[in-house]
């Protein structure tokens, strides 16, 4: 009977890792790949960042409440398999028209279905694994997703320059099948609810989700989605604009370009997470995430000066640092964070939502910033926004993240 028990659970983690693998390209959808399809259309950069930050702004607003509701729900699954039908139909959406208003409706629901999937891993990782074993297997999850992305952008280079970018949408489409073939083989009974929203034992399992009220009562929680808000409103608009920046620079072909810098920051990435859940284990969080803003400003600066097929190196293995470590880092901190409140899944929600407010304005502001000065400037200047990041965590972080228990275990009767 034991035999059965780890044989399925064991084919449950299985199903989960093959998640994360698909949901990655899923989540992306076209991702930096929309920059060269609409140059490619007549778009200007400008306009291109405008469709890029709305479909950001609709993604962000819908971060809180999906988490509210995979904390509420008992069918954390369904929340996986919508955004999959809703990247499906986003791809088809764009390639039938590249009027404004269509692309824009394109990208405002890859970026809802993006904002829900996010927390609804978390809840079910969460519920299959507690609390105990979150850190470990958040950072398996990761590693597989960062692999799904050099497969996906792998793929989409090498189809894009094989039979154009239309190519790219239908592979996006056939990612979303597979995430949702994939959670399918995911028992529900396997998913602990209670745990999986953090309640501790013996809570009752109707207990009241307080929204925004867990993210304004809760300091830590507050300084964490602050820098990271900073963090993405220069990093954010940092990739399509290298790639864009490429394409009217470079000959050959653009997507591949675009594929490589996917493939080397998602190779990075791999190896960060990894790294990034062996030193939150040792060190503790802090330093994982101090290190992942101190990429950003010098990946900016080197961006500023190397747009070609050297830079891209560098560039793009600091982006893989940055995001590798904070994939482990914040999904983890948050949990700890809020671990037996009952909404770890809602504060998920309120941070990607905070956070979401700079990755939604980045493409728009620096689009507009390479239209007028220059690409070259808006990569210095995207580059500096993370060290306001750099100093709310050396200011005022640390102290708090060692006083957040007694901070944020019951945040309504504050």
């Amino acid at each position: 009977m034991i035999s059965q028990t780890a044989a399925s659970k064991s084919r449950v983690l299985s199903a989960l890792k093959a998640l994360n693998f698909f949901m990655a390209d899923m989540q992306a959808g076209i991702g930096p790949f929309l920059g060269i399809f609409l140059l490619s259309k007549g778009w200007q950069s400008g306009p291109i960042g405008t469709v890029m930050t709305i479909g950001g702004v609709a993604g962000m607003l819908m971060t809180a409440p999906a988490g509210a509701l995979i904390d509420s729900t008992t069918h954390k699954k369904r929340y996986v398999v919508i955004p999959g039908i809703c990247t499906i139909l986003a791809s088809a959406i764009i390639l039938m028209s590249q009027d404004f208003w269509v692309v824009t409706l394109s990208q405002v629901a890859t970026a809802i279905a993006g904002a829900a999937i996010g927390p609804a891993v978390v809840g079910i990782t969460l519920g299959i694994v507690k609390q105990k074993g979150f850190n470990k297997q958040n950072g398996y999850n990761q590693a597989f997703n960062h692999a799904g992305n050099v497969v996906g952008a792998g793929l989409s280079g090498y189809l894009g320059l094989k039979y154009g970018i239309t190519a790219i949408f239908l592979l996006s489409a056939l990612f979303g099948v597979l995430s949702i073939i994939s959670i399918s083989m995911i028992s529900s009974k396997s998913i602990d609810d209670k745990a999986a929203r953090g309640l501790s034992e013996g809570a009752e399992s109707d207990h009241k989700v307080s929204g925004f009220k867990v993210l304004l009562s809760c300091k830590p929680l507050l300084i964490l989605a602050a820098a990271l808000a900073c963090f993405h409103l220069g990093n954010g608009g940092l990739l399509p604009l290298y790639g864009m920046a490429a394409a009217e620079k470079m000959e050959g072909n653009a997507s591949m370009f675009v594929a490589l810098t996917i493939i080397i920051a998602q190779i990075t990435m791999i190896i960060t997470s990894l790294v990034g859940m062996k030193m939150a284990e040792s060190r503790g969080y802090w330093l994982v995430l101090f290190i992942s803003f101190l990429a950003l400003p010098i990946r900016g600066f080197i961006a500023g000066h190397l747009t070609s097929s050297i830079g891209i190196y560098p560039v793009q293995i600091l982006d893989g640092i940055g995001a590798g470590l904070q994939s482990v880092a914040v999904p983890g901190l948050v949990a700890h964070i809020l671990n037996g409140t009952g909404r770890i899944n809602v504060g998920q929600g309120a941070v990607m939502t905070v956070q979401g407010i700079g990755a939604s304005l980045s493409p728009a502001i620096g689009g507009w910033i390479a239209q007028n000065l220059g690409y070259s400037s808006s990569f210095m200047i995207l580059g500096s926004f993370a060290t306001v990041s750099i100093l709310l965590w050396l200011i005022f972080s640390k102290r708090l993240i060692k006083e957040c228990g007694a901070q944020c275990v019951n945040p309504d009767e504050k």
